[in-house]
């Protein structure tokens, strides 16, 4: 599970500049020499990808570069042989149609993955956009729950994913741009999530249900990080950071109570 490995994807050269990984074992993939990754990919590309990740499991924390490599989540958990339901923290659905039909997106691998992966039950959409629900077709509405940026602020919103239970084990995909510009600097428009909020219900997430692995991506591209200044770089770098810690803290919580509960 969470605690098994550290796996960073380096697309555009942008973890280079960051620290949050350097002073634990990490597993190094370096994608750059993949051509046509960026925002899309064809099916030889996609190829290439699933052979560089080949040796490593789902199991784990795996940060995959920004949002426009998001559709490596895909590939992930396509990994996953057995039945499982997917929680994706993203300030967008990623669930529009694919322009055309041998090229996979960051904007249409969540409803890929619904079309193709028979072990995949249901798909629960975090912090997404208002303005962008209708994306999700009403052919899926049985296997999609959808938390949107304004359910987010609601109570009753955060009373039913804390009573909510799946029956599979799940995976989780994490696009900073779910978070507000104080915790991530992205090349998206961004939702206005506090890093203290999504601690919270991970929290919630990790104490009911039983977590096969996590992504995480949103970083700057190199061509945007040259207007952003320093500070936002330490911004992304940080954010990683605390995630990793927040996320190793929780399943090593959760496993101690498991100790104690046997």
């Amino acid at each position: 599970m969470i605690e098994n490995e550290i796996v960073v994807m380096n697309f555009s050269g942008v973890y280079e500049s960051e620290e949050f990984y350097k002073h634990i074992d990490t597993k190094w993939i370096d994608c750059r020499n993949i051509r046509g990754t960026y925002g899309y990919s064809d099916v030889e590309a996609i190829m290439k990808l699933k052979t560089v990740i080949t040796p490593y499991s789902p199991e784990g924390i795996h940060f995959i570069d920004s949002g426009n490599y998001h559709y490596v989540s895909k590939l992930w958990t396509d990994k996953i042989t057995y039945p499982f339901s997917l929680i994706v923290f993203d300030h967008h659905p990623d669930m529009q149609p694919s322009l055309f039909e041998n090229l996979m997106s960051c904007g249409c691998w969540v409803k890929s993955a619904l079309d193709t992966n028979p072990y995949l039950k249901k798909v629960i959409l975090m912090g997404v956009d208002d303005g962008l629900l209708d994306i999700v077709d009403d052919k899926y509405k049985d296997r999609v729950i959808v938390h949107s940026e304004k359910d987010l602020e609601n109570e009753e919103a955060w009373v039913e994913i804390s009573e909510g239970h799946l029956n599979e084990p799940i995976y989780i995909s994490i696009d900073k741009d779910v978070l507000n510009e104080e915790a991530a600097v992205t090349d998206w428009n961004q939702g206005n999530l506090t890093l203290d909020e999504l601690e919270l219900l991970l929290d919630i997430i990790m104490e009911k249900e039983n977590v096969i692995g996590v992504d995480i991506c949103g970083e700057c591209p190199n061509t945007l990080r040259k207007a952003i200044n320093f500070q936002s770089r330490r911004i992304n770098d940080r954010t990683n950071a605390e995630l990793m810690q927040i996320l190793f803290d929780l399943f090593n919580r959760k496993k101690k109570r498991m100790l104690m509960e046997c």
